[in-house]
């Protein structure tokens, strides 16, 4: 068994996850406390928020250890960065609590929270420097590209593991692959795939820092590092194609035409005396504007990262659970999440903001809902408010939901037309992939 592990933390996640699919517990893991124990570690972060400055402070010593170009760092293989990670929640009953819900499932906003923890400890494993326990990086999270689930219930009462390694590297960003498989009758069975970037930077996480290159060594690594090529690529195509950039294409404007032709209220005379801003809802319908949610949390220590900025993780988990909340009220049954992607950290959250969070219904099909999270910080000193991120996540409903309708062609609401064909193009690109 000891050498089966041995062999087992050797190999990059696609192979790994062939063989763990029929693997039993291994008791030897670290766990995900271990895991945010080591990053403490690597980093130099204070566990006391009175002495969070002073940490801060040691760190501008390591700039000294950063390389002046990538070509002057050790080229890594996938294998060195892979990792594997237990969440005892089978073999250790006294954790499951802080991951149950209401439904005796595990709670996906606790899944994200642990993601997040692995990916960066993964990319501090791929740039990590021989003889120099600390670390000059401050490696953080850029966006979550994709995670998509292959089953709807996460059991709280049965062992999980995560596995991951980097599978593509550029200058000074790496993409993370990981995996994560639950224990069910001896086996371990795959639950979720995870897809992350992050970013590296300097000690004092100011400018961006040269990471190691990464060496593909099989057909088959080659095939993952092309494909890491290719979500780059996808990437820049979708946000130069933006709405927010570009105008929606002929078959999009169409789209927007018929909701409000089909919004029209006929039931005035003569179409001369129709107006723009007389619409009705069609039947089994809402209005867009209808489907908000709101939230306010109060950005506490104790949800602080390594670099004393909030937690992207706990920033996913309160998204998550606003948009289960506002998929939940919108469809009337129970909603499962099936794909989260598009995650972008536009701003840190520092310790202290007031985080402002809402969330929307901006596309439906049949049992589908697609929900986007708006997350803002405001200052009350300066009254002011910056947009920190925008969350996608991909629910569906036991039951066919009612179709969201956008309030179009004049009025207060052209925007909601925007956001409806923007969740129409995430829903689509989701589509492919499930």
């Amino acid at each position: 068994s000891a050498c089966r592990l041995c062999i087992m933390r050797k190999l990059p996640s696609l192979l790994a996850r062939t063989l763990t699919s029929g693997t039993s517990a291994s008791p030897g893991l670290p766990d995900m406390i271990e895991v945010r124990s080591k990053l403490r570690d690597i980093v130099g972060a204070s566990t006391n928020w009175r002495d969070h400055v002073q940490a801060m402070q040691e760190r501008k010593a390591l700039h000294t250890l950063l390389a002046k170009r990538q070509e002057d760092l050790p080229p890594r293989r996938m294998k060195d960065s892979y990792l594997e990670v237990i969440l005892p929640l089978g073999s250790q009953p006294e954790i499951r609590e802080k991951y149950l819900n209401v439904h005796n499932s595990v709670r996906f906003g606790r899944i994200l929270e642990d993601l997040d923890s692995l990916g960066v400890l993964i990319c501090y494993t791929h740039t990590k420097q021989e003889m120099q326990p600390r670390s000059p990086l401050s490696i953080v999270t850029a966006l979550v590209d994709k995670i998509n689930l292959r089953q709807k219930i996460i059991h709280p009462d049965c062992d999980i593991k995560f596995t991951g390694n980097v599978s593509w590297v550029g200058k000074t960003s790496m993409e993370v692959k990981m995996h994560m498989l639950q224990l069910h009758n001896g086996d371990y069975n795959p639950v979720l795939d995870a897809t992350f970037v992050m970013v590296a930077r300097d000690p004092e996480n100011k400018r961006p820092a040269f990471v190691n290159p990464l060496i593909p060594e099989s057909p088959e690594e080659q095939e993952i590092f092309k494909q890491g090529e290719l979500n780059k690529l996808k990437r820049i195509d979708f946000s130069t194609a933006s709405l927010l950039k570009m105008a929606p294409t002929a078959e999009e404007r169409n789209i927007v035409h018929d909701i409000f032709l089909n919004t029209l209220d006929t039931r005035q005379e003569g179409e001369g005396t129709m107006s723009f801003q007389s619409r009705k809802l069609p039947p089994n319908s809402v209005w867009m504007e209808d489907t908000k949610l709101k939230g306010l949390q109060i950005c506490h220590p104790e949800e602080r990262n390594i670099f004393n900025r909030i937690f992207g993780g706990f920033l996913m988990r309160k998204a998550f659970e606003l948009a289960w909340a506002t998929a939940c009220s919108y469809g009337g049954s129970r909603p499962f999440i099936t794909s989260v992607d598009d995650i972008m950290f536009q701003k840190p959250v520092e310790v202290g903001s007031l985080l402002l969070l809402s969330g929307q219904v901006c596309y439906t099909e049949k049992n589908y809902i697609q929900i986007r999270v708006h997350s803002e910080v405001y200052n009350a000193n300066t009254r002011e408010h910056h947009t920190t991120n925008i969350f996608h996540f991909t629910f569906i409903s036991e039951n066919e939901v009612p179709q969201v309708v956008p309030k179009t062609y004049g009025g207060k609401y052209p925007i909601k037309s925007m956001l409806y064909l923007d969740g129409k193009r995430h829903f689509t690109a989701v589509l492919k992939e499930i």
